[in-house]
């Protein structure tokens, strides 16, 4: 086993040297230098900076625009988002495999940015476009194809580590730089800056970023056929069920990430309106837990993991996110969820975690197909979380308007003084039972499933693999990975 493996490096190395060689001899290449995991930080930091800069005017046109029924818009909105995002993943990494990573960087940052100087334009057209970009909304996913293509076995985990991280670094600033934008000035200005921000972006994409895919590298050229399965977005989640410990995985991840992305969709909102946070409130609120998070996913994480081991920490992680989400359901003042918030970047250690006992057990020809599974899972949970929220929001009275438009009544004044977010126990529950599934995830096994089809080409903006897409074994299928941190 050893000799196979140091055979494959000594493969990837000869394969990652060559692709190198075509770059630099094939004197059609534009961008600036070779690509290197530079590129994608930057074009991450920048489509992300400028939505945190709308969170403010975001949220005040929200509630504009639907007076009525806020939090189950928001809810269907991000739902119907979500949804499209996972169901059209695999189509366009499949796509990227044949055309390249550059084009279709550009085609969804340009897309997921689309919707932004509609704020102040049409709200309702914003509403409506912004639906429909998660069909495009997968820049992550072809980020971490680019980043496959030009990094080695050994490297990859720290270069998905160092783009994830500047995802949460874009969000720890600019909302707060947008709240006393709009505070001092207007919206509109920060419209404007976020739109600058996104032509910034795709500029950059245009004249800085060079393509990681070259034409002599892809096994087939433009007019190669994608086949069905390769654009299936069940087609990972149907071998959930081959291997014992692999359908507990995902049964943890479900439960568990279901309320997270139903939170992350609307949590804001909840407290700008319903909790009475200030627009430079929230904006804090989300730098201080974004730092917390860092802190708790890079140097707490190493702490428990080589102390408790990985199944304790996820046990450790999910214990964090019911606590969390339990403070945020019956807390009523501010100083609640703050300190649910300092809980709630110590249950973002889960994830990782979960990740490294796939990383730990599964085969190096296996790594791709499940971790592929687990984010699918996941890209499944961002279009039925946010939904699953505004709807709970919905039948549990807490709207908006009863706030601050009508007086609410006495049957609801009550309700929400005992639970003021009902969402945040249905989570709290979901999340019970994910811990408790998880508590028969064995920390020492072997992940086995059986091979699909051999594949012409491998789905490159699914490379959650440790295997770049051109070194994937045969019969092993790489899969998506667009984690939201």
């Amino acid at each position: 086993m050893t000799g196979e493996k140091k055979k494959k490096k000594r493969l990837n190395r000869s394969l990652l040297l060559a692709k190198k060689i075509v770059i630099k001899d094939g004197g059609t290449r534009q961008g600036v230098g070779e690509p290197s995991v530079y590129h994608a930080v930057v074009v991450i930091f920048l489509e992300f900076f400028a939505w945190g800069l709308l969170t403010t005017p975001m949220l005040t046109v929200l509630h504009q625009t639907f007076p009525q029924h806020t939090f189950l818009m928001n809810g269907l909105i991000h739902g119907v988002k979500g949804l499209l995002s996972f169901l059209s993943a695999p189509l366009i990494g499949a796509l990227s495999d044949v055309w390249g990573r550059k084009s279709f960087l550009l085609l969804t940052v340009f897309f997921t940015c689309a919707p932004i100087p509609l704020l102040k334009i049409s709200p309702w057209w914003y509403f409506a476009v912004i639906s429909m970009s998660g069909v495009f909304a997968v820049t992550f996913s072809v980020i971490f194809a680019y980043v496959a293509d030009i990094t080695q076995e050994h490297e990859r985990s720290t270069a998905y580590g160092l783009v994830s991280a500047t995802f949460a670094a874009s969000l720890v600033t600019s909302p707060a730089i947008g709240a006393y934008l709009s505070r001092t000035y207007s919206d509109t200005l920060v419209v404007v800056l976020a739109s600058g921000v996104a032509l910034l972006d795709i500029g950059f994409i245009l004249l800085a970023v060079p393509e990681s895919l070259p034409e002599e590298m892809r096994p087939v050229s433009w007019g190669a056929p994608i086949s069905w399965e390769q654009a299936d977005p069940f087609a990972s989640l149907r071998k959930v069920g081959q291997d014992s410990t692999v359908l507990l995985i995902c049964i943890t991840v479900f439960l568990s990430y279901l309320p997270e992305a139903g939170q992350y969709s609307s949590f804001f909102l909840y407290l700008r309106q319903v909790i009475g946070f200030t627009s430079e409130t929230v904006a804090t609120f989300i730098g201080v837990v974004g730092i917390l998070s860092i802190l708790a996913q890079t140097v707490v994480l190493g702490v428990l993991m080589r102390s408790i081991g990985n199944k304790n920490t996820i046990l450790l992680g999910l214990g964090f996110q019911i606590l969390q989400l339990a403070w945020y359901g019956f807390g009523s003042q501010q100083w609640m969820m703050w300190a649910a918030g300092a809980v709630a970047a110590m249950s973002s250690i889960t994830f990782p975690a979960i990740s490294a006992v796939v990383s730990r057990n599964a085969d190096p020809d296996q790594q791709g197909v499940v971790q592929g599974m687990v984010t699918g899972i996941r890209g499944l949970c961002n279009g039925l979380g946010p939904a699953l929220y505004g709807f709970v929001f919905y039948l549990f009275h807490v709207e908006l308007n009863e706030m601050n438009e009508e007086e609410p009544s006495d049957k609801v004044l009550k309700q929400r003084s005992i639970i003021p977010g009902p969402p945040f126990l249905f989570g709290a529950c979901s999340v019970l039972l994910s811990l408790l599934v998880a508590l028969f995830i064995p920390e020492h096994t072997s992940l086995t499933l059986r091979s699909g089809a051999h594949k012409k080409h491998s789905n490159g903006a699914q490379s959650h693999a440790l295997l770049p897409p051109a070194h994937l074994p045969e019969g092993k299928e790489p899969l998506l990975d667009d984690s939201r941190v």
